[in-house]
């Protein structure tokens, strides 16, 4: 049986979305790979970010990824010197031809920036509002409703996962663990079931002296396990663009291994077909190796780098 690893790609900012999302669109389909795109929908307040520097880890992250390589000068001052651009309005056309390219398309946020940083502290009203308003731009771009989210950094509560189930989405994609599960917090149970990222990212791995960028793709290999579904996830602002070559080696790897690509959604509809099968597991917030702040994680399932 082949190793089995399914891509999904985190959608940050304007910039990611205009230039970063055609650029892996065209990496993807010259390698015959399956992935799904999470697109941020609202306005792009990157710079307004800057409040993390109070973070764990926060500085000796900032120093290994080179933020403003990767990012740019103009998207690290959006929201703040800048006027943030309305991503969804600017890049309809662009996040279309995804899903036309054949590409699974959703949710990762509304308004990035908010989402990351102040989930923990919405009242429910705000938090329902927020995704809302991510699901209203997603129909206005898409003319449909979405069948998937993943949090904006890995941020995720009882109030989020409410949300996504008044939606009824398929699965959704908001935590690090191991294997796909129901989650469960401060008791209750949700029935959206969820799929989380196995492996580590790429930014938790550059900059380190044991990963220079040509070792990361042949460490990443060495993770996918052939006992479970790999899930590895991207960004459109690092692997589309900056660190493109990394990510061209990590599929030209996987073309060598003859890993099978599999869509997240067909992935869901696989799991839940044996819906009796999947575990109910606790979600907590703790630390990731490599990330500032906490995460959202499946109790007992966290991923080594």
């Amino acid at each position: 049986m082949p190793v089995r690893l399914a891509l999904k790609v985190d959608v940050d900012t304007d910039r990611g979305t205009r230039e970063g999302v055609p650029n892996l669109v065209a990496d993807l389909q010259e390698f015959r790979a399956a992935a799904c795109f999470l697109f941020s929908l609202g306005p792009d307040q990157t710079g307004r970010a800057i409040t993390r520097v109070l973070r764990p880890g926060f500085f000796q992250k900032v120093s290994r990824t080179s933020v403003v390589e990767i990012y740019g000068l103009r998207t690290l001052l959006h929201g703040t010197l800048l006027p943030a651009p309305h991503i969804g309005r600017r890049n309809g056309h662009i996040m279309r031809a995804v899903r036309e390219a054949g590409f699974e398309v959703g949710i990762h946020c509304y308004n990035h920036y908010r989402w990351q940083d102040f989930l923990a502290t919405m009242s429910p009203t705000e938090v329902a509002a927020e995704f809302e308003a991510a699901r209203a731009e997603f129909r206005r771009i898409f003319g449909a409703d979405t069948h998937t989210a993943g949090a904006a950094g890995w941020q995720s509560n009882a109030l989020s996962r409410a949300a996504y189930d008044q939606a009824g989405l398929l699965y959704a994609s908001d935590t690090r663990g191991s294997v796909p599960f129901f989650p469960r917090l401060a008791g209750h149970v949700f029935p959206t079931l969820e799929i989380p990222s196995t492996l580590p990212t790429l930014d938790e791995l550059m900059g380190r002296p044991e990963f220079p960028d040509d070792a990361i793709a042949d460490h990443l290999m060495s993770l996918l396990r052939e006992d479970r579904t790999n899930v590895f996830t991207l960004h459109a602002e690092i692997e589309g663009m900056g660190r493109r070559g990394v990510f061209r080696e990590l599929l030209t790897a996987c073309k060598r291994k003859r890993v099978h690509f599999i869509r997240l959604d067909e992935l869901a509809r696989e799991l839940l077909a044996k819906r009796d099968t999947i575990p109910v597991c606790d979600q907590v917030m703790t630390a990731i190796d490599g990330r500032s702040g906490l995460v959202a994680t499946q109790a007992g399932g966290a991923p080594t780098s």
